[in-house]
């Protein structure tokens, strides 16, 4: 398997969203007759489509505004949410500062300690909405975060970090033992990034109730150019779909896994679920939402890194609500808005009354498949052609 690439070396070719197309089935369905929702541990989620835990993307407003429209968004507990009383003030520097400032602004942001009494505050506001709450940290502080969200009355708490693993070694400070931190909280856990099928088969062990997939495929993300780390989405979310069902064939026990980063917009959802995924987390097409905190910004988790930053703050713009973003109408001809019926519309189109029927639609390797007899849209930067 793979190419010789040198001397004694192989390597394997892998795809993106850009280089595969889904064929028609040979029955269609009515749209409005699919079944887009998924499952994650108790939560039946309509929406299948999560919004990140990114600052310019999620804040109490935002989160609330998804649970009433049928989703979840995941806020961020290391973020300005939870180390300012008045975020807005901070994010307001953030939109403003210029672009060579802009790392060095959400550096020094950033080194305000989190003030635990704030984590308890939002979680609270959200669940006060009537909503689903689901918030995310880093490993090293998911054990006392993750307490802290789950007394506070918190639905679904995600571990994230660069790249996870099962066993990660380190002398300078306590590793996060997975497993029985998924059995000490009593909500459901949701472990990221990850990329391979061996990862994935191993996290799926220690009970968590989804896996998140994708490392450094984000718009705002560096970690690919800073790290030379990833693997494109669609090779990816195959790879790891293929761990979810071994899973399942061995232990009885189906632990979805979220495709997460690299799609902003429909066909790319579309895509992401045709090749695997039982759900997909996204936020710079979130961040284009009126409700956005990031006011037309969205900028990556690690661009704040003291030392390393792998990110970097982008101007997305503002095209329209969030309503118009998962469900339309949509305004814009570039397949940015309604989300949720694009991704309906593909499943009626190959047949597949359910989520797991889209998973076992044909796919092709089609790299021409956005330029072919596209030149007046490519030339006209319109439709598909649009930057």
């Amino acid at each position: 398997m793979g190419m010789w690439i040198g001397r004694n070396r192989k390597a394997r070719v892998t795809y993106g969203f850009d280089d595969i197309a889904l064929v028609p089935g040979t029955v269609t369905i009515n749209p409005n007759e699919v079944d887009t929702s998924f499952q994650l541990g108790s939560h039946k989620i309509r929406v299948p489509i999560l919004a990140s835990a990114m600052d310019g993307v999620v804040d109490v407003r935002f989160a609330v505004e998804m649970g009433k429209l049928g989703g979840v968004a995941v806020l961020n507990l290391e973020g300005v949410q939870t180390r300012y009383k008045n975020p807005d003030e901070v994010l307001d520097k953030i939109v403003n500062v210029s672009k060579e400032e802009a790392t060095h602004l959400l550096q020094r942001i950033y080194t305000e300690p989190i003030q635990e009494d704030l984590i308890a505050a939002r979680v609270k506001e959200i669940k006060d909405a009537g909503v689903t709450c689901a918030v995310s940290s880093i490993p090293q502080r998911a054990e006392r975060f993750g307490a802290i969200a789950q007394e506070a009355g918190a639905d679904i708490f995600v571990v994230q970090s660069t790249v996870s693993t099962l066993r990660h070694l380190s002398s300078e400070y306590k590793t996060l033992d997975l497993a029985a931190f998924c059995k000490t909280l009593r909500i459901p856990v949701v472990i990221g990034n990850c990329v391979t099928y061996s990862v994935t088969l191993e996290l799926m062990q220690c009970g968590m109730a989804a896996v998140l997939i994708g490392i450094g495929p984000g718009s705002a993300c560096t970690t690919r150019g800073v790290l030379g780390l990833g693997v494109p989405q669609v090779t990816a979310t195959v790879d790891c779909a293929a761990a979810r069902d071994h899973h399942f064939k061995q232990t009885g026990q189906y632990v979805p896994i979220i495709t997460d980063g690299g799609m902003s917009k429909g066909g790319d959802i579309c895509k992401a679920f045709a090749c695997g995924a039982d759900a997909v987390m996204i936020g710079s097409a979130f961040a284009r939402t009126k409700e956005a905190p990031g006011r037309g910004f969205h900028w990556g988790m690690a661009t704040p890194h003291a030392n390393l930053p792998r990110g970097t703050r982008i101007r997305v713009g503002v095209t329209g609500t969030l309503k118009q973003i998962l469900f339309g109408p949509a305004e814009l001809d570039d397949g940015s808005q309604n989300l949720v019926g694009a991704l309906a519309t593909c499943m009626g189109n190959v047949g597949a009354r359910s989520v797991r029927e889209f998973q076992e639609t044909e796919i092709i390797i089609a790299p021409a498949i956005k330029t072919e007899g596209k030149i007046f849209q490519t030339v006209q930067g319109v439709g598909m052609g649009s930057k």
